[in-house]
């Protein structure tokens, strides 16, 4: 990825926050590499070097800063645009991909070479895939051990390492120091240990601005009862780590750009998978400011978006959970979704016992779904066998919700399944597999949306307005829907 030097080195002596996250800087002097908001005097411009991500930093041999620890950024965008690839590789990184497989393995499930996938690697991040899936689970280990009092073999397991002896020395190559060593030293603030017998707490950023109340605006009449409860100040939901049944609570820090995650499990071994669900339930690795340029110019959608700085795109915690979600969503109102999935949830889900209100059951397995019945809940016998089959496909390994080909390939795979069409398709994409370019060009509410009060406008004429907004139209529809006030479908 090129990077102007003297641009960046202005950022840097501005030590201007729009541009934390989205570049380093290395020191040549010190072997340092710092975000560009680091308190510290700016070294001379010829003593550096810009990166594109802290892996590439660290690919070209510079330490993370003490001061402003590189690894509690923001976060390189995780939808670069000029890379769709690039991008269905990260998610598919942030997945694991990478930890029991190999770039071969990766480079062939997104349909391409590994000498290819490398080769963008270099040119858009700096780093290569596995330099990227190291930092990922080496800043996360920092996390911890700076935020938590869990112990340090805990949290080598809780990052995704494979081994103590693999933590400490991935840990030592890259902060030139041991864990014990990191632990003893950290700051005062983050002593005050984010761990207590209510679960671990661990904070994630993003990038501003963030609408929370927008989003929980989207996510609230959606919840689905007994698995998720919304209100205006936090979400919580159970959730299955290794087998064994959990919660979650995530609210916004009221002093930061960050949420605040809270964790209740019986095992924190692998929580990184549960921190990178979260991320993308909340959308927390967009990048608010070209999404907001490239729309802005639509005159149609300008007022919408200079309304709501900062709206993201709801994800969701499971795609199979979601798909199910938007099939009994056809053909009802929202609320009428709602009822049916608590029906479904109580037959089918497994009853827990946590001292959380509304939490009560986890939601329905594929296995659990696959060969049921679910006409009992009053749904009609179409939808109950395209849930079946829907079931059934994630269930035999045919169906993922990766995305890893591509959305095209993902919406011709979902509408394989008889009954799912291009709306509930391009809904799962956007929201399951975090497509940005999702659009689902016939939902009603986006017609009406953008008739402007004359009467809705046809499928056809809401694609064809969209094409002037990709990337980004599935932040175009979430606009849209947030117009509505109801937020749509």
């Amino acid at each position: 990825m090129e990077l102007d030097p003297r641009r960046c080195y202005a950022a840097v002596q501005a030590k201007d926050a729009r541009f934390d996250g989205r570049f380093f800087t290395g020191v040549v002097t010190t072997g340092i590499y710092c975000r560009p908001i680091c308190p510290v005097v700016p070294p001379k411009l010829e003593n550096t070097q810009f990166f594109a991500c802290a892996a590439a930093a660290e690919a070209a041999g510079f330490r993370p800063c003490m001061r402003c620890r590189p690894e509690t950024a923001p976060g390189t965008p995780a939808w670069l645009g000029s890379s769709a690839v690039v991008s269905r590789a990260l998610r598919l990184i942030a997945d694991d991909a990478l930890n029991d497989a190999d770039v071969d393995t990766l480079a062939a499930r997104l349909g391409l070479g590994a000498r290819q996938l490398r080769r963008l690697f270099a040119k858009h991040l700096g780093a290569s895939p596995a330099q990227i899936a190291r930092a990922r689970r080496v800043h996360f280990a920092r996390t911890l051990i700076d935020e938590t009092d869990l112990p340090l073999a805990q949290v080598a397991f809780s990052a995704g390492f494979k081994s103590v002896r693999q933590f400490n020395h991935a840990l030592r190559g890259t902060f030139r120091t041991s864990p014990s060593a990191l632990r003893n030293r950290r700051r005062a603030w983050s002593a005050a240990a984010q761990q207590d017998d209510g679960g671990l707490v661990v904070r994630l950023p993003y990038r501003p601005p963030f609408s929370w109340t927008s989003l929980v605006r989207f996510l609230a009449p959606r919840a689905t009862p007994g698995v998720e409860t919304v209100d205006a100040r936090a979400y919580r939901r159970t959730i299955e780590v290794n087998g064994a049944p959990g919660t979650i609570d995530v609210r916004p820090s009221p002093t930061s750009s960050h949420l605040l995650l809270r964790v209740r499990v019986s095992s924190y071994d692998g929580v990184i998978h549960v921190v990178e669900r979260v991320r993308r339930l909340f959308d927390l690795g967009a990048d608010p400011s070209p999404i907001t340029r490239q729309l802005e110019r639509s005159l149609s959608l300008r007022p919408f978006v200079r309304a709501v700085p900062g709206l993201r795109i709801p994800g969701a915690w499971d795609g199979f959970e979601l798909g199910v979600r938007a099939i009994l969503g056809q053909q009802v109102t929202v609320r009428g979704a709602t009822t049916l999935a608590d029906r479904l949830v109580r037959r089918f889900g497994t009853a827990v016992d946590f001292d959380v209100a509304g939490l009560t059951h986890l939601f329905p397995r594929p296995e659990a779904l696959a060969d049921a019945d679910l006409t009992v809940i009053g749904l009609p016998r179409a939808r109950a066998a395209t849930i079946r089959a829907l079931a059934s496909a994630v269930k035999r390994g045919a169906l993922t919700f990766d995305a890893a080909g591509g959305l095209d390939d993902l919406v011709t795979r979902l509408c394989a399944i008889p009954g799912v069409g291009q709306w509930t398709a391009h809904y799962i994409a956007m929201r399951a597999c975090g497509e940005p370019d999702a659009f689902p060009a016939s939902d009603l509410g986006l017609r009406r949306a953008l008739g402007n009060g004359r009467g809705p406008l046809s499928a056809a004429q809401v694609a064809e307005l969209a094409e002037a907004w990709r990337p980004w139209r599935a932040y175009a529809a979430m606009y849209l829907w947030n117009s509505l006030g109801d937020a749509g479908t």
